[in-house]
Order: C-alpha cells, then sequence, then structure tokens
C-alpha cells in the first residue's frame, strides 16, 4: 500500500498540468478573440466614414 500516495501524487499532478493547459489557451483563445473583434470594428468604422 506505499505505492497508492505515488499514484495519487501522479494523477494529482496529471490532472492540474491539463487544467493549466487548458486555463492557457481558454485565455489566449479570448485574447485572440477580441484582437479579431476590435479589426473588425476598426475596419467597419473605416468603412462608414469612407462614405
Amino acid at each position: 500500500m506505499d505505492w497508492v500516495p505515488i499514484v495519487f501524487g501522479i494523477f494529482k499532478l496529471g490532472v492540474l498540468g491539463v487544467c493549466m493547459f487548458f486555463a492557457i489557451k481558454w485565455h489566449y483563445d479570448k485574447d485572440k478573440e477580441e484582437a479579431q473583434r476590435k479589426r473588425e470594428e476598426a475596419q467597419m468604422s473605416g468603412e462608414a466614414s469612407g462614405l
């Protein structure tokens, strides 16, 4: 039964690693989406002022 803490520790590190990966990915995608939205808004305002 000495192996139980080792297995739980490895599992815990794996879960934390996966969660950190998805947290970083979510923030990266959110920033990318926001930059795209700002770019589209700037393009639309440029087209509207050109009329």
